[in-house]
């Protein structure tokens, strides 16, 4: 039995209840995958100095992040509302650690909406745009912003993908979640074709040797900045944060579980996911790192579909539309996601009122994804290099959110111990120390000036500005309460 004042919250919140453990799985694991795995694995072999340290280090990411994983679990079967985390931190830690604690995880996931727009159209400009008779794709030149260049077409079939997303979106957690499963289907084909590929022209001797520094294309320094296996492995370990970022959209909808949901179940979705997600990382990084010697691989600037184009150019389409599709995943996770941050952010009181307002025939939060849709629909006018510094901030937040969620988890054992939990975090107390921990070094790993993944001056701008807004709008909203 979860908790009564959290059903009764969600009761009162008018959010339908339609959602199953499928659709829950394909939500988290779909919001991880995304297109990286097409667009950066030659940058994750580059980085560590070979498949292998990349295999290793993805690896290593998900079991760091299980432990936080089975928190978020623990703490969602226990209180399963929308946009929970608020909940569990101001329920620990009160008010503005709580408001810090969901305004950066509104920023971290927001921020992937646009991010994901702009890949799409990235891709229909950059691969579809250099094929024999699709030149006119970029016939018609917008602008160029921080050197990257818009073009007409691109850009609205960019809005097309996420206009769709909107629409599904603003009809409910259901319409959504049906995407999400075809997507989910359409990854896992991309991720069989890669592997078909591998099996019947690779060789895993293309995969050695295990470590070595990789040259950039026509320069002398190092791409690879690690000097052993070890560091290549610690250098895409820090990495693999922002791509493991997605599994929270589970949580962030469980109030929209259908009826008789077994709760000990959904507990173990979100570490499932989180380890399907590392598996089909690890078998792409195998699969591409195979197919030809991973040095050769790595020379074109979007290896995964490069090999392909020279291999067969149907295989090639056929990934590439797979590829094309891939950002419209995350978007629609997080999208929810966030919208159902801000919904509970609004119901707390942290955000004007109007957030917390549901329609009532969809169940989803009108305010916040009217504000999404906005958002969203600016990226593709962006440029591909406008978000690219967002991409640490993005990972930052995420994992700060996750943190505190874990050193939330560990308080509510001793403040709320009657709590009924129908889903516990495997090895009690010490599990949960465990997650804290792995918050923590990652986080670490983030912000050290000597870490190879910390924020820049520009990045740290971005995090302060946003907390500073978010803390404007907060004391706005209580005194206008007040």
């Amino acid at each position: 039995m979860a908790d009564t004042k959290a059903v009764s919250t969600a009761e009162q919140g008018g959010m339908k209840k339609t959602l199953s453990l499928w659709n829950f799985f394909t939500i988290g694991f779909g919001a991880i995958i995304g297109t990286g795995w097409v667009l950066q694995v030659g940058d994750w072999m580059v980085v560590g100095g070979g498949p292998v340290p990349a295999m290793i280090a993805f690896l290593l990411g998900a079991i760091f992040l299980v432990p936080i994983g089975a928190v978020f679990g623990e703490l969602t079967a226990a209180i399963p509302i929308s946009g929970g985390i608020v909940e569990y931190v101001d329920r620990s830690f009160g008010r503005i650690p709580s408001y810090i604690t969901g305004w950066l995880l509104a920023l971290g996931n927001g921020i992937l909406c646009p991010w994901e727009a702009i890949a799409i159209s990235t891709l229909v400009s950059d691969m579809f745009g250099s094929l024999p008779g699709l030149e006119w794709l970029r016939a018609f030149k917008l602008y160029t912003i921080l050197g990257a260049d818009v073009y007409l077409i691109p850009t609205v079939i960019a809005l097309g993908f996420a206009a769709y997303v909107i629409y599904l979106n603003l009809r409910g957690a259901q319409s959504a979640a049906k995407l999400q499963a075809f997507l989910t289907k359409a990854l896992l084909c991309g991720m069989l074709l890669a592997m078909g590929i591998s099996i019947v022209t690779g060789s895993p001797e293309n995969a050695m040797p295990v470590f070595s520094q990789v040259t950039n294309a026509g320069g002398s320094e190092p791409a690879t900045s690690a000097g052993n296996l070890f560091a290549g492995i610690v250098s895409v370990l820090v990495l693999t944060p922002f791509f493991y970022a997605g599994f929270d959209t589970i949580p962030q909808q469980a109030e929209e579980a259908a009826e008789g949901l077994n709760w000990n179940k959904f507990g173990k979705i979100i570490s499932l996911a989180l380890l399907a997600a590392g598996g089909f990382y690890i078998v792409c990084i195998y699969s591409f790192g195979t197919i030809l010697p991973w040095h050769e691989f790595v020379e074109s600037p979007v290896p995964a579909l490069a090999c392909l184009k020279n291999i067969n150019m149907i295989l090639y389409i056929i990934m590439l539309c797979i590829a094309t599709l891939g950002p419209m995943g995350p978007m629609n996770s997080f999208y929810g996601a966030t919208s159902r941050i801000m919904l509970a952010m609004g119901r707390k009181g942290q955000l004007p009122e109007q957030f917390a307002e549901v329609d009532p025939k969809s169940g989803a939060p009108r305010l916040a994804c009217m504000v999404l849709a906005v958002i969203t629909v600016i990226g593709p006018f962006l440029g591909k290099n406008m978000l690219i510094p967002l991409t640490n901030v993005s990972a930052l937040a995420f994992i700060f959110s996750c943190t505190m969620v874990a050193f939330a988890c560990l308080r509510m054992r001793y403040t709320e111990p009657d709590l009924p939990r129908p889903y516990k975090v495997p090895g009690g107390k010490f599990g949960i120390v465990l997650a804290c921990l792995a918050g923590c070094i990652i986080i670490g790993l983030l912000v050290l000036p000597f870490s190879p993944a910390s924020l820049n001056l520009v990045e740290w701008s971005i995090v302060i500005g946003w907390l500073v807004v978010g803390l404007i709008l907060m004391f706005a909203t209580k005194a206008k309460k007040a």
